[in-house]
């Protein structure tokens, strides 16, 4: 078993250096490799250069940036001295970004080129620093989107300077990190309002990284393809700081996961581990592989026949493998449900698939398996040095609340001791929200939420109350319902017809005339609706509610009888 001689993200770092020195760790696909030993050289600059700044241990400093060999090594410069990282999701509105930006404190910010725009325009008196990451070059204060570009376009040579003149100040002084410091703030949707900000801290993040490792078989000799968001725990645990206890390579993608992009990466990067969420094989089995077997009439009868269907199944798998490169052990899956029917043709495939539950909450992981042990439908077994219990279990089912324990749940919720004692039994149990079972053998089976919150099939949360607060801001909206109808978000809006008439006169006009006119009104709404929220959460498409929706007494709407 790898150990770590104190679960720090800086003794990680450490561990790495002393034992894969001259290893690969992080590179873009076709590019320079940088080394364990480039990669700590590297962040020992940029912490010298953010206490320069001063910047001291506590201190949070956000990273708003595509994947990138740079944000590893900014989330490391930050997390190795004491300071706090605050990984702030792309896909945020501008308003989002500042709110958390705000809320967290932040100090400094570590900046894409690519998303500097949802800045540019942020003034608040605690952020005294702004660092371009895709070259730690120190964004002057005041700068411009269109200035930035035309900088960048001419070298950098502007902003190259001032961080090397900032680099020399101060030498870099060892800072003494604990186990239960705070590591990082990750900011997720809330059900209402802004997002909460889940408190991590290194012994967190490092014991589920560790407790992974010694359930799958993560060695020096790995190469992962990175292609799912470093600021999701999924990634920055799992695909980032496991890798660098046991040694693997990391190659990132330097432009979106597209299939233009991906299957070219496959064939360069040869990967033997891959962290996903459902969405990426789904698409790919339903676009690629289900229609070759749909396409023939004869094929698709036979395809009927268990013994026939196993036999092709195999096939594509081959096929399947080797489109990934050829050399993959472990396809790891997570976030959300996989659908039943692409998990029935991975198994029969012997593609080497593996599922895991757990949460941000959770640092990410709490349950799962090998490929070689995977129960079809099952998030898997326990991680070491965790604990899971139902409560209040259904009696015929077995079904309720997963309640988790150990080193790897959140310190709390960020400035919110609310939300964070009602997360919490009595008992210290963290409450997932999810509803589950498990069997006689210990397996974890996921049944759904207990809440509203719908998991999309990318793995992000979409919270319908954020939305309908949005849409019930509009004029001629009474209320609405949004909701999940196949793989579709949607939402049931009920107008406000009274002031539409008051406006429009439309019961003066024709049913034809009165028609165009609300039709106009909810495809004007769906577009400034999806302007308005973040990319996860736009809606596919607004539906008239001819009625009012029915209420409970405190004039909540029953959810449930329009929810299928």
């Amino acid at each position: 078993m790898i150990e770590v001689k104190k679960f720090t993200l800086l003794n990680v770092l450490k561990h790495a250096v002393e034992n894969y020195s001259d290893k690969p760790a992080v590179s873009f696909v076709d590019r320079n490799k940088i080394t364990y030993r480039e990669f700590n050289s590297k962040v020992e600059e940029v912490s010298r250069f953010l206490k320069s700044e001063v910047i001291i241990a506590g201190d949070k400093v956000a990273i708003l940036s595509e994947n990138q060999p740079n944000w590893s090594i900014a989330f490391f410069a930050v997390t190795a001295m004491g300071a706090i990282a605050v990984p702030i999701m792309t896909e945020f509105h501008s308003t989002e970004v500042h709110h958390i930006l705000r809320h967290s404190e932040s100090k400094a910010i570590f900046v894409s080129a690519k998303y500097f725009g949802k800045i540019e325009e942020f003034q608040f008196e605690s952020l005294q620093t702004r660092i371009l990451v895709d070259d730690f070059s120190v964004i002057p204060p005041e700068t411009k989107n269109d200035l930035l570009k035309e900088v960048i376009a001419g070298g950098k040579k502007e902003f190259a300077k001032i961080k090397e003149a900032a680099f020399k100040l101060v030498g870099l002084i060892p800072s003494e990190v604990e186990e239960e410091n705070v590591a990082s703030i990750l900011y997720t949707s809330g059900t209402t309002g802004h997002s909460k900000g889940v408190v991590l801290t290194h012994k967190n993040i490092v014991s589920d990284a560790i407790a992974t490792l010694q359930m799958v078989n993560v060695t020096d000799s790995d190469r992962m393809l990175s292609i799912l968001p470093l600021f999701h725990t999924i990634e920055s645990t799992l695909g980032l700081v496991t890798p660098f206890i046991a040694g693997a390579s990391i190659t990132y993608l330097d432009m979106p996961p597209t299939a233009a992009a991906l299957l070219p990466a496959l064939a360069k990067v040869k990967p033997t581990v891959m962290l996903a969420v459902p969405l990426i094989i789904e698409k790919i089995y339903r676009a690629k592989i289900f229609p070759e077997f749909n396409r023939k009439a004869i094929v698709r009868g036979l395809y009927k026949i268990p013994a026939i269907r196993k036999r092709l199944n195999k096939i594509a798998g081959k096929k399947l493998l080797q489109t990934f490169g050829g050399e993959l052990k472990m396809f790891c899956i997570g976030g959300a449900p996989l659908a039943a029917d692409v998990e029935k043709f991975l198994s029969e495939s012997g593609f080497p698939y593996a599922i895991g539950y757990g949460l941000t909450e959770t640092s990410p992981l709490v349950t799962g398996t090998p490929p070689e042990f995977v129960r079809m439908r099952s998030a898997g077994k326990v991680l070491p040095g965790m604990q899971i219990k139902i409560n209040d279990p259904d009696p015929k089912t077995g079904e309720g609340e997963v309640l988790i324990k150990g080193p790897n749940v959140m310190k709390g919720y960020y400035k919110d001791s609310e939300k964070t004692e009602n997360v919490f039994d009595a008992d210290g149990w963290f409450k997932s929200g999810d509803l589950g079972v498990i069997d006689n053998e210990g397996f974890l089976f996921i049944k759904g939420r207990s809440k509203n919150v719908i998991i999309g099939s990318n793995g992000k949360n979409i919270y319908p109350e954020e939305t309908e607060s949005i849409i019930n801001e509009f004029p001629f909206v009474s209320e609405s319902l949004v909701m999940e109808k196949g793989d579709q978000l949607i939402a049931k809006i009920y107008l406000n017809y009274e002031e539409i008439d008051n406006e429009f006169k439309i019961q003066k006009l024709s049913e034809p005339k009165a028609r165009e006119i609300v039709n106009k009104l909810l495809s004007d709404l769906l577009i400034q609706v999806n302007g308005r929220v973040n990319t996860f959460s736009r809606l596919n498409k607004i539906i008239e509610q001819p009625e009012p929706f029915e209420k409970t007494p405190t004039q909540k709407i029953k959810r449930y009888l329009y929810v299928d």
